[in-house]
Formats: structure tokens, sequence, C-alpha cells
């Protein structure tokens, strides 16, 4: 069992029959009456974000969440298959839990995923880039230079992007995960 003091960014805890991700906490110490913790809670399995307050002598459970390397192998339409490098054990991942970031899953890509006691994924860990081809983009203006603008493309595996007039169909490009923003051309 953990207290309101343990509260820290990152930590998962269990709250209403769900595993909650702390994003981000706040102690606050009134001039009256006793302190709380104000934090906002993101939900592993369905991202729902929600902020709740806590009393100082609230306790909370603290689930220890285990992170394991996985190997994307492929989608068989409603499910995800991943793969343990070790075991070489075949896990099916609902489309549900990777609906946000299968634009920039590619097969054999490696990745980390956040696991429950009991096994169950939580959530996924994409590398920081990835490098994906343009399907389809504009195309060059004769007076378009390389300023602050771009013009907007989609990649083969359907991410609408914007990128600088240069870069053109069929060249490939590095795209960071975290923000779905185009970084370089690879």
């Amino acid at each position: 069992m953990a207290t309101t003091s343990d509260i820290h960014n990152g930590m998962v805890i269990d709250f209403k029959n769900d595993y909650y991700e702390v994003v981000d906490f706040l102690h606050v110490k009134p001039g009256k009456g006793g302190a709380f913790v104000r934090t906002k809670l993101k939900s592993l399995r369905t991202g729902q974000v929600l902020e709740n307050t806590f009393r100082t002598s609230e306790k909370l459970t603290e689930i220890k969440v285990e992170k394991k390397k996985l190997e994307y192998l492929y989608n068989d339409g409603s499910f995800y298959v991943f793969m343990d490098s070790i075991t070489f054990e075949q896990i099916q991942v609902p489309g549900e839990t990777v609906q946000d970031i299968e634009v920039f899953l590619t097969e054999n890509m490696e990745i980390v995923a956040k696991l429950s006691p009991d096994e169950e994924i939580l959530g996924i860990e994409l590398p920081t880039t990835v490098i994906q081809e343009i399907a389809e983009c504009e195309p060059n203006v004769k007076g378009n230079t390389a300023s602050g603008s771009g013009k907007s493309a989609i990649t083969d595996k359907g991410l609408r992007i914007t990128v600088p007039f240069f870069v053109e169909i069929g060249n490939k490009i590095k795209i960071d995960t975290r923000t779905g923003d185009y970084l370089e051309r690879a």
C-alpha cells in the first residue's frame, strides 16, 4: 500500500477497478483544512484521462508494471500479433490497445509492452522515431522554398503529415512517434 506522499509521475495505481497512470500531480496545503493531492490520471486500458483529488490520509494500491520487449509481426484484422524475442511466444493484442499507434507500426519493429501483474498488455511504447515512405503528396511548384511552411502528405501506413516542399512521392522520411511530426529524410 502506498500513501499520497508516494505519488509521482508515471506511477500506476489500481483505482475504480482499472489501472491508472499518474500523468500529473500537485500537493496542496490550504490555509484551512487538511492537505490533499490533486492528480490527473490516465487509464492504461481505455486512455481516458480524469482528474481526482486524494486526501492525505487515503491509501493507494500501487501496481508494479513490468516492461517487456516484443516484436510486432502482423495484423490479422481484429488483433495485432506480437512475439516475445526470447521465448518466441506469440501474443495477440486487441485492436483497441493499439488504435492510437497503429499508423507507426511496421513489421518486425521492436516495441516495449507494459504488462500488468496478470500479464495483460496495458500499453505499448514505440521507438522514438520510425521510417515511412511517402505514398501521396502535392506536387512541387516552382517558387516554393524551404521556408517555415510545408505541404500535406500521406505515408504508406496512412499517416497524414506535413512535410517540407522538397519531399516527393517515394521518399523515405523519419517521423517522431511522440508527436507525429516530420524530422528528416531517411
